[in-house]
């Protein structure tokens, strides 16, 4: 697809890097509404708030951005949430935690490296998810942020360092994890040396709004 499309991106409120990531990754002339997400909100905030801000008169797509946060909730539960959003806005859905794995399906990823910000006990909850998907999670490396600034305080070159050290020959593709982590700048040039599909949180879930209209 090559035409612009509009879409409505909700993301936690302290993100800082996903809508201007989509932009460049979406095609030219593309729209990108932002809602951000109160911290702690329950599903019902959020459902209630994408009602109130998007419909199809003004949006083509809803993107529910916290990859953690879906996959927190397990499989059923993201879809249960995605179908809410749908039911609410009248809008097609796409969740980041799904277009992860779509994402890594659709290259025919098996055996992945995988780089977060997370805790370990999070870092369980993704690779269960991965796993109910059919992906194996073969190495997995953290910056481990302890809290929400250190998290946003993140900048590209760590998080292409930590890249770089965690892919090895024995993966056939790297994922970054998390929505906030900046990767626009580098995932081409690190897809090329290391000769593996290398995907994150932000480019899967663009490349799924747009197979999503297709």
């Amino acid at each position: 697809m090559t035409r612009p499309i509009r879409v409505g991106l909700m993301v936690p409120g302290s993100n800082t890097t996903m809508e201007g990531e989509m932009r460049a990754l979406l095609p030219p002339g593309s729209a990108i509404t932002r809602i951000g997400i109160p911290a702690g909100a329950a599903q019902a905030a959020v459902v209630a708030l994408a009602a109130q801000h998007f419909s199809p008169s003004t949006q083509d797509l809803l993107v529910y951005g916290c990859t953690a946060a879906g996959f927190a909730a397990g499989p059923a539960g993201d879809a249960a949430l995605a179908a809410a959003l749908a039911e609410a806005t009248g809008l097609r859905v796409v969740t980041t935690a799904r277009a992860m794995v779509l994402g890594l399906q659709r290259i025919g990823a098996k055996n992945i490296a995988v780089v977060t910000p997370y805790s370990d006990a999070v870092n369980a909850q993704l690779a269960a998810f991965l796993a109910d998907g059919g992906i194996g999670v073969t190495r997995m490396e953290s910056l481990r942020a302890p809290d929400v600034a250190a998290l946003c305080a993140i900048r590209a070159p760590e998080v292409e360092a930590l890249a770089r050290a965690t892919m090895a020959p024995d993966c056939d593709a790297l994922f970054i994890g998390c929505t906030q982590l900046p990767t626009h700048d580098f995932l081409a040039g690190l897809a090329h040396d290391v000769g593996r599909p290398v995907l994150s949180s932000i480019s899967a879930t663009a490349d799924q709004a747009v197979l999503a209209l297709s």
